[in-house]
């Protein structure tokens, strides 16, 4: 019995002695999980609520969280308040096969999530962590600086947990100015966001303002009945738009293509790489239009100029990341920041007539678009970012097939059968392109049909 007591002293011991080992490594947690009498020494400024009902929810729900963190470990973390915790433990079932932890708490600001940051998030060691949060602080009249210091000061601490985590930053929603949340207070918000994450690789930044405003900048009784909180509805729209981003950072959708393509047509796009495919020098003409722009627009996205032609034979992805091969997805990627003008093109030129076909999904306000021999036909998330908002059949946040039938020197046009161009002008010859602008877009099965057969034997290697 002796024995056995000395033994259990010796392990209390060393595990003591590997807890203090990891505190002392570990940045410092919140002492407790009620909330702080007093914004005395808390980090961050604005609002920091306090209201009966919110100290019982905020205990409530903290202290639950405190008995899953063994098992909520390598979660994808949802970050945020009400608008979080109303999607549900399991986020509505919309993730299946990814893991997720929901860390919302109803009436929360973006002080409360700073304060409860390390105990709620990074102790659980998160694959990735979706940020939604500042709508709160505005109904207690915190003003827009505030707001983006406290979520810069939460992304500071994420990427000191984790410099390779992907996060992803969803614009802050629309409501009503009846709900203490107009319009221009939340664009502003969303505006420094943006400017504050911009260049950054690490973060995403997910256009959930355009997705769910109306004409007016409000959200849409259909979607929010309280002009706040979103329905059913509304949470699959979110989930519609945030998944092709879990997919681009592997969590999601893994499975290969198994598409084989019709009698006649042959791949483009092989669905592993980017053979075929070769990013070509920026021409005068592109660095005129470039200039030109730039010149009448401060706003104007970077173009960057491409001095020499880069084969990518065998590559997962250009040079800089921008276009990505992963499990049948040739992927737009969004830039970092937040705009940038990029093109990639085949190796292969197509003076016949040919159909091409292929496949797009767009993150909400997505700007891409496809090059049939030259001119570009805009491929977009249509319904937000045009030019053709009255599609009757455009799926968004789902896969939509484009088709363009080229006789002569014109293609016609289709996006799941509805006409987008009948007369689409091109030149005798050229290539295929991709471009790339604002947002995610995702190609896949792109296959051609052509009447020679030289083609067909290069990218079928």
């Amino acid at each position: 019995m002796l024995l056995t007591l000395r033994f259990s002293c010796v392990a209390i011991l060393l595990c003591a002695g590997s807890l203090a080992i990891a505190q002392d490594k570990a940045p410092p947690i919140a002492a407790s999980l009620d909330i702080p009498a007093s914004d005395e020494s808390l980090p961050g400024a604005g609002p920091m609520r306090r209201a009966d009902w919110f100290k019982n929810l905020w205990r409530d729900r903290r202290s639950k969280w405190s008995e899953q963190v063994a098992q909520d470990q390598e979660a994808v973390v949802f970050f945020g308040d009400s608008i979080t915790q109303g999607w549900g433990e399991s986020m509505g079932d919309a993730f299946a096969g990814m893991k997720v932890a929901n860390r919302g708490i109803s009436g929360d600001t973006t002080r409360g999530m700073l304060w409860r940051l390390k105990e709620d998030v990074l102790s659980l060691k998160p694959s990735a962590v979706v940020m939604l949060m500042g709508t709160n602080d505005l109904e207690d009249k915190a003003e827009a600086e505030t707001i983006t210091a406290n979520v810069k000061a939460i992304i500071a601490e994420l990427k000191k947990h984790d410099s390779q985590m992907p996060i992803v930053l969803c614009q802050v929603f629309p409501s009503s100015a009846d709900k203490a949340r107009p319009a221009d207070k939340i664009k502003q918000i969303n505006q420094q966001l943006a400017a504050a994450v911009a260049g950054d690789p690490q973060i995403t930044v997910l256009d959930t303002w355009t997705l769910f405003a109306n004409e007016q900048g409000d959200a849409k009784a259909e979607e929010f009945p309280d002009l706040l909180h979103p329905n059913k509805a509304g949470y699959a729209k979110w989930a519609k738009a945030i998944r092709p981003i879990f997919a681009t950072l592997g969590l999601l959708e893994n499975e290969l293509d198994t598409f084989v393509p019709e009698t006649g047509f042959v791949s483009l796009f092989n669905g592993r790489d980017l053979s075929g495919w070769v990013v070509m020098p920026t021409t005068p003409d592109q660095i005129k239009q470039a200039e030109k722009w730039k010149s009448s627009d401060k706003g104007a996205p970077p173009w960057p100029i491409i001095k020499e032609r880069t084969e990518l034979t065998g590559k997962t992805s250009s040079p800089d990341g921008r276009y990505v091969a992963k499990n049948g997805r040739l992927i737009v990627t969004t830039p970092a920041e937040g705009r940038r003008i990029q093109q990639l093109w085949t190796s292969q030129e197509f003076p016949e007539d040919f159909t091409l076909k292929l496949e797009f999904r767009a993150t909400p306000n997505a700007d891409s678009g496809v090059f049939l021999r030259k001119p570009q036909l805009q491929c977009r998330d249509f319904p937000l970012a045009g030019p053709y908002k009255q599609l009757q059949q455009f799926k968004s946040g789902e896969w939509n097939e484009l088709v363009a039938v080229v006789k002569g020197g014109s293609a016609y046009c289709t996006c799941n059968g509805e006409v987008l161009e009948a007369d689409f002008k091109l030149p005798e010859t050229g290539p295929i392109g991709l471009e790339g602008d604002r947002g995610q877009m995702e190609y896949r099965r792109i296959r051609i049909k052509i009447g020679e057969t030289r083609a067909a034997r290069r990218f079928e290697r």
